[in-house]
Order: structure tokens, then sequence, then C-alpha cells
């Protein structure tokens, strides 16, 4: 960071003048992400019902881009970022719930968690990737070694992980299951929609589209969405510490990346990217987070990882605390 930047303590007064969100802009957002992703389900069910059947799976490839779009605005509903009012952020945020398979209220708190405990080792919880040190793994028995190291590949974490996160974690209030009834309404109330939505959709066109377009596009926005919050702060660099030496901003600015996208993959993904300046201050809208950039370009290098590079992350599985890194699995035996 350059000399005269803002010490890590400092960034929450530096980056409070971009947290007011604009509700005209917000509006418009959800307009030119919802309107394309319905209109192209639309094209895509009536290709499917002219038997072309190929096509309408290749329209999943955008509309997932969209969905995870969605998503997005959901995540920005679910910090109070997107509209003013608490109330208008809930209820848009629980709508889209219904789109994205994530019960929001319950989603919400979870994501809560990861923020609060972000890049703390003594605090690793529910709402965020798992993760052991080398010692940890070490002193498991073999067979909970194969379990972590089968839950670390990438064929599972990216393939099936998504599908079961989506399809199947998100139907029960897994961490949140003695916190009374709330956790519970939000993932039923959510399921109850999504049935219904379903429901609608199989007894408007049948059973084949539905599989063919919607499931689909869910499952590849679903990947693409873990895939960008392992990147976002499993990446060569990341900062994590025990409690005593914990701090939240440091973790923030070097515990979370700067994935920097091209620009048409930062629109679909709502400059998520941007996800060291996202923790340092987490009530800025997504439209307004490349301006932070703009304005405060020390900031742009910090945690950077281009695109290309990010596929050499999947390795990456387990914290050296020696070296204060993180290791693949060869790395951590050589040791």
């Amino acid at each position: 960071m350059a000399d005269d930047a803002p010490s890590a303590g400092a960034w929450s007064k530096t980056l409070a003048p971009y947290r007011q969100a604009k509700t005209g802009r917000s509006i418009l957002e959800i307009v030119i992400t919802v309107v394309p992703l319905l209109a192209i389900w639309a094209v895509a069910w009536a290709l499917h019902a002219h038997g072309w059947w190929w096509a309408s799976l290749l329209l999943t490839i955008p509309a997932s881009g969209f969905l995870i779009r969605l998503f997005m605005i959901q995540h920005d509903c679910g910090h109070g970022s997107f509209f003013g009012p608490r109330q208008a952020n809930d209820w848009v945020g629980r709508v889209i719930g219904v789109f994205t398979l994530t019960p929001y209220d319950y989603w919400r708190t979870t994501h809560a968690m990861h923020h609060a405990t972000s890049g703390n080792l003594d605090r690793r919880c529910h709402g965020a990737i798992g993760m052991l040190t080398v010692a940890e793994y070490d002193a498991l028995p073999p067979l909970r070694r194969l379990g972590y190291r089968l839950y670390r590949h990438p064929l599972v974490m990216f393939g099936l992980g998504p599908a079961y996160v989506f399809l199947a974690e998100q139907r029960l209030p897994v961490s949140l299951m003695k916190q009374g009834w709330r956790p519970w309404a939000s993932v039923i109330g959510n399921a109850l929609g999504v049935l219904a939505g379903l429901g609608g959709l199989i007894w408007l066109f049948g059973l084949a589209p539905v599989l063919i377009v919607n499931v689909v596009t869910m499952l590849l926005a679903a990947t693409m969405g873990v895939w960008l919050f392992y990147v976002q702060h499993q990446f060569e660099g990341a900062y994590w510490a025990r409690n005593g030496a914990w701090k939240r901003d440091d973790a923030a600015l070097m515990g979370s990346s700067h994935y920097d996208l091209p620009p048409v993959l930062r629109w679909f993904t709502a400059n998520i990217g941007i996800h060291h300046v996202h923790h340092l201050s987490s009530r800025i809208p997504f439209y307004h987070l490349s301006k932070v950039l703009k304005d405060h370009p020390e900031l742009h290098g910090m945690s950077r990882i281009g695109l290309w590079e990010s596929f050499r992350l999947a390795r990456l599985a387990l914290w050296d605390e020696a070296a204060g890194r993180l290791v693949s699995f060869r790395e951590a035996r050589a040791a």
C-alpha cells in the first residue's frame, strides 16, 4: 500500500461516503437482471417445445450468468446495502431467494457469521468453506483424512458441492436448528415458494423443459457461486490468524481477494470480485465498488488475482501455521 494510504483500521471512515444506496439505480439493476433472465428462459422453453432441446440447453449458459447476478443482488439485500429501508432489502431478498433456492433470512444470518469471523482460525464457522490446518489434518484418523481430501477435491468442491448446498443443505437450517422458529420459517417459506414456482412452470411447460432449462441454469449458477466464494478467501497470500492476533480490518484487506475479472464477467458477478473492499465495508452497494477502486487506486493491487491464475488456487487445501500460508496436500506432505 502507498505510504499515504489509510491504515487498515482507518478504511471504515474513508469508505463511508460510498455506502449510500440509490433507490432508482437499485431498481434499474433489478430490471436489467430479471427481464433478460425471464426472456432467455421464455425463448429456451419455446425452443424446447419445437424440439430444439440442445438450443434451449445452450441458453442455460447466459441464463446462469443473470441468475448469479440476481443472487448478488440478494447478497447486497442481506447486508442492508441495496435499499435504504431494511424492509425493502428483506422482502426483495426473500422474493429473489425463490429464484436462487436460497432461504434469505437463514442465509443472511450465516453470512453475517462469515463476515464476523473471516480469517479467524479459532472461529471457523458455518457459512464458509471448511478448512483445516496442517496440524489438524495430520491429527485426524485415516478415514477422516480421506473424507477431508474428498471434500477439498475440485470435482467434489465444484462438481457435487454446489448441487448439495443449494438442493439439500439449504433445505434445513444447518447450524441454526436450535435458534428458535425464525431459521425454520425462512427455510420452509423458501421451500414452499420454490415448490409453488416449479409446480407452476411444470404445469405450464411440462417437466422436461423445466429440468433442462431451469434446473441446469441453477446448477451452473451454483457452481459459479461456489467458485467465486472459494477464490475470494482461498488464495496464496491469504490472511489467517488466531484470536489474539486476528484483526477485522486486516482480515478484510488481506484475507479477501480482489478477483480482477474481465469487464463482462465483472458485470455478471456484480463486482463481487472486489471482495476486499466489500469485507471492509459491506454496506457499500455493489454498483459503488468500482468507484472505490477508481478513487483509491492503492486498493487495486491488494490481494489481486487474475482470471487465469485463479485456476491454480483449486489445489490449496490446508493452512500451514508455521509458514503462514495456504498449501496443497502435496506441499504439506513434502514439508
